[in-house]
Parts: C-alpha cells; sequence; structure tokens
C-alpha cells in the first residue's frame, strides 16, 4: 500500500524534473523502474548499461526514449576529471581510465560534474562499492566531513496528529559515532528531512538516560554531540538527552522533562550509534507494520543514493523521486 507520503514523494519529485542516472542497467529491476519514472514523469532517468543491449531491454518495456550511456565509452575527459578528483589519493591518469568505465564511478562522476542531478544504485552492488563512488567522485558537503544515513519512518497517527513520518539516523553507515559525528550526522539529517518530507526538523538525541536520569560514557558523548550540534546549527531545534518515550510522546515528555520545549515533539531521532539505529529501524518497521524508506545517504555534496540489494521496482522509484528532491531541494 502507498502511504499519504509516498503519493506526496512522488507528486513533489514531479514539480522538481530532476534527472537521476541508474547505473545498473543490467539489472530488471532497474529497467522496470527506468520505465514507470519515465513513464509517471517523477525523474528523467538515464541509464548506464551495455549500449545495444541496454537499449533493446528498455524498448522492449516501452521504454524507448530514455536516455542509455555506456560506460565502456566514457571520454578521456572523464578519465582525466576522474583522476584530478583522486591526485590526492595517488591515482594516475592510467588508473583513472580503467576505473572510470566502472558504472557506478562513472554515475557518480556524472553527478560531479552536473550532467545529472543525482545517482542512485545498489541493487546488485554492495554499499560499499556506492559509497566508494560517492567518496571519490562526489564528498561530503560543505561543512560535514561524515556521511550517513537515514531511514524514512512512515507511521501510524500515535500522537494525535495522524499519519506521520519521522527520520531515524544513522540506521546504515556509521557504526560507533564520535560526538562530533553525531552531530555531523544530525546536521544532516536535519537539511535533509526539509529537502524529503519539507517540514521543519526537531532533533532529539536518544539514549538510555533522559536529562540526566542516569550517567555514564555513552550519555556523555550524547551530551556532547548535543552541545556541538547547538553550536553549528541554531536554526535547528534540539534537545537530549532523551529516551525514546521521552522524545516521542507529549505526556512522558512533559513529566520525564518538563523544562523542554522539543520532549514529545521529536520527529528526527539521533540514535546514539549503529546497533541502537538498526535495531530500532526494524522493530519499527516489523511491530509497527512501518514503512521504511531508505537507507538514504545524507552529508554528501550532490546526492548518490544505496540501495538494498532486496530492493523492488516501487523501493527503486521511491529512492529515486527522494533523490531527485534531495538535489533540487533548495529550489522548493
Amino acid at each position: 500500500m502507498i502511504t499519504s507520503f509516498q503519493s506526496a514523494l512522488r507528486a513533489r519529485a514531479r514539480a522538481v524534473g530532476a534527472t537521476i542516472v541508474l547505473p545498473e542497467g543490467e539489472d530488471e529491476r532497474t529497467l522496470a523502474a527506468a520505465v514507470a519514472l519515465a513513464a509517471e514523469g517523477l525523474v528523467e532517468p538515464v541509464v548506464l548499461g551495455p549500449g545495444a543491449a541496454t537499449r533493446a531491454s528498455l524498448d522492449t518495456r516501452g521504454g524507448s526514449g530514455i536516455r542509455v550511456i555506456d560506460p565502456a565509452e566514457a571520454s578521456e575527459a572523464h578519465a582525466v576529471e576522474l583522476q584530478a578528483a583522486r591526485a590526492h589519493r595517488g591515482m594516475t591518469l592510467e588508473k583513472a581510465r580503467e576505473w572510470v568505465t566502472d558504472p557506478l564511478v562513472f554515475g557518480a562522476l556524472l553527478v560531479r560534474l552536473g550532467e545529472v542531478d543525482g545517482s542512485l544504485a545498489g541493487a546488485t552492488h554492495t554499499a560499499a562499492a556506492v559509497l566508494r563512488a560517492a567518496f571519490w567522485c562526489v564528498g561530503p558537503a560543505e561543512g560535514i566531513e561524515t556521511v550517513s544515513s537515514s531511514f524514512y519512518m512512515v507511521v501510524d497517527d500515535f500522537r494525535g496528529e495522524g499519519e506521520e513520518v519521522l527520520t531515524f539516523t544513522d540506521c546504515a553507515v556509521v557504526e560507533d559515532p564520535t560526538p562530533d559525528q553525531l552531530a555531523d550526522i544530525a546536521s544532516a539529517a536535519a537539511t535533509a528531512r526539509r529537502q524529503i518530507v519539507g517540514d521543519r526538523p526537531r532533533v532529539a538525541f536518544l539514549s538510555y538516560s533522559t536529562y540526566a536520569s542516569a550517567e555514564g560514557p555513552s550519555i556523555d558523548r550524547v551530551r556532547e554531540a548535543l552541545a556541538i550540534f547547538r553550536q553549528r546549527r541554531p536554526d535547528v531545534p534540539a534537545d537530549g538527552e532523551f529516551q525514546v518515550d521521552a522524545a516521542l510522546l507529549p505526556g512522558v515528555g512533559r513529566r520525564k522533562a518538563p523544562a523542554s520545549d522539543l520532549a514529545g515533539q521529536a520527529n528526527v531521532l539521533v540514535f546514539p550509534d549503529l546497533d541502537a539505529g538498526n535495531i530500532g529501524y526494524k522493530l519499527t518497521q516489523r511491530l509497527a507494520h512501518a514503512s521504511a524508506l531508505g537507507p538514504v545517504l545524507q552529508g554528501l555534496r550532490r546526492p548518490c543514493n544505496d540501495l538494498s540489494r532486496g530492493a523492488s521496482v516501487q523501493d527503486i522509484i521511491e529512492v529515486a523521486c527522494i533523490t531527485a528532491l534531495q538535489a533540487k531541494g533548495d529550489s522548493l
């Protein structure tokens, strides 16, 4: 079932008119998603793959108007650009000529050059390979050193406001973040939420403690992260440390943190580490039957998103729409 948020996501993506490259043109799901994206006018897909074979596969599915690029035919200019991007790591032009024909790297390079607005891969490649291409060719956004991820959890009414979308971060990339990294993760998540959901982020830093109800090294780390975040992003309401019920439920928030204006009102949940984030999103997905959109990479200069290798055609369509909004969010 498509939720109202997912319907709105598609409508907003259609309105911005982004061009998204799909590097996995030999994957059946990717081809089907490309055809649907083009047919519905959600994004303008560009598919990478062996030229003649990819063109024929799209044509048989009704995607004759979709642009196809064969990475094997990458130009010398593309190799020169890649070498320049990786020169600080010792990449030679000869090595760049080899790497530029890799579809993930070529796709991310198109993003770097502004030839497309974003990229989306991972249906047949590992997250590590997708991230490598993104780091090499795009890199982190200004003011961000830590690339991370969020899940957008579409949940039923639980505080009298109807269906809601909660940002869970980080659930897929940074295993054991430092306070500085937690602040980076929260900042990137707040920016991405404005672009993708379109509302004002309200950030809660989570712990097993609420307002010093307990003490310990992990709590100290969360408190330090909050202090750093407040210095960097005074424009974004944030508070903590919170237990998750105090962050989400107004009644509990008033009891546990009566001095907080944000307790019980959070829509961005910053988990203290990857264990907590991954467990939290999967519990919410399975026990609350929430829709989980992601993981969506955040903190990059331009969007390059990762898919689960178990992604469905609908998953690819939705993350393509999210990628479009990340690319064009400032224009909304």
